[in-house]
């Protein structure tokens, strides 16, 4: 990591803390694995035996499901609040205490338990956003299984590539996951993937949800038996937590697209809970008592850490979610959700406070809430643009966080950390590298750049607790793909940059730079610029094909709600900002505005996508897609 000076933004507490996770990684992760409780403690922290893949806490044991949950109801908190599900899709509120999600996960870890799971053993999980989702994510722990999330919104093909991958013992689904405007039934999705897959899975416990059709014994067959969750949870005895060592697997949850073989990002069970646990109180500054709120899917990373373990295991009141920023059923559902149930820490992603602003842009329903209880609001999943965070540190006069982090890395590479110390906030910055990830921006030979110089952004070997230890099935892989580009160091794919002040600024993937006519140019830098015009709610740039430069950049941009500008005047002053404020060098002349970006359900805009149909290349819809209309919007602009 480039050294930070002594400016306000990188005060002594920080800088001491950030140090001695590099000077002292043995004495300062045994001290944060003092904050989970053990079976057998750690006497060593790091395990570099088996050098590049590393291990945490090895010869230490310890239960992940004890750590959310039993050690609380054992300390006399059984009836503080762990679990808030609120569903504007379904009109259902309910809470669940310590003791009462405990006794649901354990009589669940039963009912798997007596389908034969047991440590060590895959559990498919693929449900929609309904409180049985944490609690078949809790019962695998407990049982000392691993369990894979699949998001709910994949097709058969790509849940039987997940499922002949892990070889799950068990799959745990609903009747169906519920949209705005639209029900979508699962169980016909998991019969056919159970069709298309190799790997012959023994039972598929179902869940029944009122508002979705589907019994599941009209889907057993001779080589899979189909069970009803409450029925089977009826008869099942409550298992106690299973010890497994730290280094045992928790969970694989799946990054690929639709192409190539699935790629499983594996993490462990003691470097996860230590790591969970020191995050939750000096980056979110969330304890016991407080409420947080991480407005994510279970299904994607976000979710795993923050809306489940984080917050459980430090013993806080976790809200599981079940709507939209906008439309369930208007722009002021997250802060009703935030004075509701008196949010302190807000965690969610730029796409849905663009959506928000786009729908209410002087954010008018904001008033009708109290809004005092909330002390931050962290974001992460996509850049956020420096207009957006302007907006919402206007709106809520608390601080936004911007930071960075990974499905790969389980939580966050940078961030401002709440809770070790408050520090000065910059505009399109993701802040500082957390204690334990030591950062680094070379260029392609591996060589350290200056500051201000863009760059790849690597991390130095060993990557800390609660990051991914390999892929499923993949240690090659793992070593091929991130490790051995740059020798040493974990490459994250994402290209930046350290100011003088050491503040990281994170510009997008690597594949995001174009070439112009011999100029290496970051699309991010352009997006940032677009962002700022008062016209423009969300925008992307990409990289086409140009037969004289080489390459060009193309910008995409949607309007916010009510503006009336043309698009030629809309084109002009866009091509002027970018020229005054990045140079002639970008030769930024194209701008098409479109009513939406084409995005994952997580946030993330397709550009990749989006490039390939601009540039008549072959291309695959993800199976993640939010909306596959923003595609054919997008193709029609080809048209044009």
């Amino acid at each position: 990591m480039s050294e930070p000076s002594a400016s306000p933004g990188s005060s002594r507490s920080y800088r001491q803390t950030f140090q001695r996770s590099v000077d002292d990684r043995e004495g300062f992760w045994l001290e944060a694995a003092k904050l989970v409780d053990w079976v057998v403690e750690p006497t060593t922290a790091l395990d570099s035996s088996d050098a590049p893949l590393y291990r945490w806490f090895a010869g230490a044991e310890l239960n992940t499901c004890f750590n959310a949950l039993d050690r609380h109801v054992l300390a006399g908190r059984g009836e503080t609040t762990a679990l808030i599900y609120d569903s504007p899709v379904v009109g259902k509120k309910k809470s669940y205490s310590y003791a009462t999600l405990l006794d649901k996960v354990a009589r669940f870890a039963g009912v798997l338990g007596d389908a034969g799971v047991g440590k060590g053993d895959r559990v498919i999980i693929y449900m929609p956003m309904m409180p049985q989702a944490i609690i078949a994510m809790l019962a695998c722990a407990r049982l000392g299984a691993v369990h894979s999330v699949v998001f709910g919104g994949f097709a058969a093909k790509e849940l039987a590539a997940r499922i002949d991958d892990a070889a799950p013992v068990a799959i745990v689904t609903a009747t169906g996951g519920i949209e705005p405007n639209r029900v979508v039934e699962y169980l016909p999705t998991i019969s056919a993937a159970l069709e298309l897959s190799s790997h012959s899975v023994d039972t598929v416990i179902v869940k029944n949800r009122p508002e979705v059709p589907g019994r599941a014994s009209d889907y057993s067959t001779e080589t899979t038996a189909w069970w009803d969750w409450d029925e089977l949870s009826a008869t099942a005895t409550p298992r106690d937590p299973v010890p497994v060592a730290a280094t045992d697997p928790l969970y694989i949850l799946y990054t690929s697209g639709t192409t190539g073989a699935p790629k499983g990002v594996v993490r462990d069970n003691g470097g996860h809970a230590v790591a969970m646990a020191w995050s939750m109180k000096n980056i979110y500054g969330v304890g016991q008592g407080d409420v947080m709120w991480t407005a994510s899917d279970v299904g994607w990373v976000v979710g795993h850490s923050y809306i489940v373990y984080g917050p459980l295991i430090a013993g806080a009141t976790t809200v599981l979610y079940e709507g939209k920023p906008v439309g369930t059923p208007d722009a002021g559902a997250f802060w009703r959700v935030v004075s509701d149930y008196r949010v302190k820490t807000l965690f969610t992603a730029p796409t849905a406070l663009r959506a928000i602003r786009k729908a209410d842009p002087h954010a008018a329903l904001s008033h009708q809430y109290d809004l005092s209880c909330l002390d931050a609001l962290f974001l992460a999943g996509e850049r956020l643009d420096p207009d957006t965070w302007t907006w919402a540190t206007a709106l809520l006069e608390k601080p936004v966080i911007d930071h960075w982090w990974q499905t790969e890395t389980g939580w966050a590479i940078c961030a401002s950390p709440r809770g070790l110390e408050q520090l000065p906030l910059r505009a399109g910055s993701p802040s500082f590298p957390v204690p334990g990830f030591n950062l680094s921006i070379v260029d392609e030979h591996g060589q350290t750049v200056p500051h201000l110089d863009e760059g790849n952004i690597v991390i130095s070997l060993p990557l800390p607790p609660g990051t991914l230890t390999t892929l499923w099935n993949g240690d090659d892989r793992y070593i091929q793909q991130y490790l051995s580009v740059i020798p040493d160091r974990y490459l994250t794919g994402d290209s930046g940059y350290f100011d003088r002040e050491g503040y990281l600024y994170v510009m997008g993937r690597t594949d995001d730079i174009i070439n112009v006519a011999g100029h290496r140019l970051s699309t991010g830098s352009m997006e940032q610029v677009l962002a700022q015009h008062p016209a423009v709610a969300e925008c992307a740039v990409i990289g086409v094909h140009d037969e004289i430069k080489g390459q060009k950049p193309m910008g995409y941009v949607v309007l916010k709600s009510g503006v009336d500008i043309s698009d030629e005047t809309l084109g002009a002053e866009l091509m002027a900002m970018v020229r005054e404020q990045i140079g002639a060098v970008a030769a930024f002349r194209d701008v098409v505005v479109v009513s939406g970006l084409p995005k994952t359900r997580s946030g993330k805009i397709l550009r990749k996508t989006m490039r390939q149909i601009v540039n008549g290349e072959d291309y695959v819809v993800p199976p993640t897609i939010e909306d596959t209309q923003s595609i054919a919007v997008i193709a029609e602009t080809v048209g044009r």
